[in-house]
């Protein structure tokens, strides 16, 4: 039990240094990674505690929010560096491209 606890504190400690980062990042692209990296470090954690508290079915979660987060930021990513999700600029009203 002590090295669960131990592990989640680390956990959390790595997540405050994560979202101080994404708070104080100096590019968009940094802030971008420290909020990924927070998405990887809450996996971690609710797997931490799903082993904690003897629920391995928590794993179920942590994995689809492993995916959300993965898509998410390439998402994100894809956005900001071309301000939009691949649409032309030019579309014309009457359909013709």
């Amino acid at each position: 039990m002590t090295m669960f606890a131990a592990a989640a504190l680390a956990v959390l400690i790595s997540m405050s240094m994560a979202l101080v980062r994404a708070f104080t990042g100096p590019t968009v692209f940094d802030r971008i990674l420290a909020v990924n990296t927070t998405g990887t470090l809450t996996v971690v954690l609710i797997s931490v505690y799903g082993f904690l508290d003897g629920r391995p079915d928590f794993l179920d979660i942590a994995l689809l929010y492993a995916l959300i987060n993965f898509i998410g930021t390439i998402a994100v990513t894809k956005y900001i560096k071309s301000e939009s999700f691949g649409l032309p600029n030019d579309i014309h009203e009457d359909g013709d491209v």
